[in-house]
C-alpha cells in the first residue's frame, strides 16, 4: 500500500530530528576561565594547548575534543563570544572527552595569547595561505599552543598576528582545505609524533 504524502513528510522530519535535543537540554556546561588556564600552564613543564578561534559547530567541537583527549592536550581554549560551548550535543559527539579535557573560555583571546607567550608558550596558527610553512617543517616540541580558525573564515586577523608561526597542511588534490575537526586532528597528532620522539 503506497504511503500518503503526509506520511513521507513525517518520515523525513523524524530522520532530520532524530539527533536533535530539545532546546532546554542544550544548556552549556560551565567552562574554566583564564586564571585556571594559567594554573594549568604553570603546572606543566611542556604545556600542550589547543586554541579554537570561533569554532561554532557543536559537532566540530565535539570531534575536536575527542581528538584533543586522544592527543593528550592539557587544555582547549576558546573565546566566550562567537564560539560554541559545552552543550549536550558537544558532549555526545565527543564520546566522553568533554568530561575529561579541560576547556577554558576567555573574554579576550588575543590578550590570553599574549599571556601564554609571556609564559613561554610558542603559538603555531594554521593557515591556508600559500606563504605559510608546511606543518611538517615546524618544531612542535616544547611548550606549544596550536591555533585553528572557524569553519568558514579561519583565524581572525588579530589572532593570526599573535601567532609565532603560521603553518599549512599540504593538500595534493583540488580541495583547498580540510574540515576544521579533521585538520585539528592532523595537527595534534603530528605534534604527538614529534613530542614522543623528543630525547
Amino acid at each position: 500500500m503506497p504511503r500518503k504524502p503526509h506520511d513521507r513528510r513525517k518520515g523525513r522530519e523524524a530522520r532530520a530530528n532524530r539527533h536533535v535535543r530539545p532546546r532546554e537540554e542544550e544548556r552549556e556546561a560551565p567552562a574554566a576561565g583564564e586564571d585556571e588556564l594559567l594554573e594549568i600552564v604553570a603546572a606543566r613543564e611542556a604545556p600542550f594547548l589547543l586554541i579554537l578561534d570561533c569554532v561554532q559547530d557543536p559537532h566540530n567541537l565535539g570531534a575536536i575534543l575527542r581528538s584533543a583527549d586522544g592527543a593528550g592536550v592539557h587544555c582547549v581554549i576558546a573565546p566566550k563570544d562567537k564560539s560554541c560551548g559545552l552543550t549536550e550535543t558537544v558532549r555526545r559527539v565527543s564520546a566522553g572527552a568533554a568530561d575529561h579535557v579541560p576547556f577554558a573560555r576567555v573574554t579576550n583571546l588575543a590578550r590570553t595569547m599574549e599571556k601564554l607567550k609571556a609564559a613561554g608558550i610558542w603559538i603555531v596558527g594554521t593557515s591556508d595561505h600559500t606563504t605559510s610553512r608546511s606543518l611538517y617543517e615546524l618544531d612542535l616540541t616544547g611548550p606549544l599552543a596550536i591555533v585553528v580558525g572557524s569553519e568558514e573564515k579561519g583565524m581572525r586577523r588579530l589572532t593570526a598576528e599573535n601567532c609565532d608561526f603560521l603553518a599549512a597542511l599540504p593538500m595534493a588534490g583540488r580541495v583547498e582545505c580540510l574540515n576544521v575537526s579533521v585538520a585539528t586532528g592532523v595537527c595534534l597528532f603530528e605534534a604527538v609524533r614529534q613530542r614522543a620522539s623528543r630525547p
